[in-house]
């Protein structure tokens, strides 16, 4: 439990660095985000899922 807690502390950390470096690039990419459809935006849903889950694999 601790490591499933450390994990998403971490992950709200990296989450929370782009608004608070760059707020207007972070919106911009979430106006750019409102435009996709939604095949697109599972599509890289999916891609990110992949990755983390190789990324825990490896680890």
């Amino acid at each position: 439990m601790s490591s499933l807690l450390t994990a998403f502390g971490l992950m709200l950390v990296i989450e929370g660095l782009m608004p608070m470096i760059a707020p207007v690039a972070w919106r911009e990419t979430f106006k750019r985000v409102l435009e996709m459809r939604d095949g697109q935006i599972r599509f890289i849903g999916m891609a990110a899922a992949l990755v983390g889950g190789a990324l825990l694999l490896l680890a």
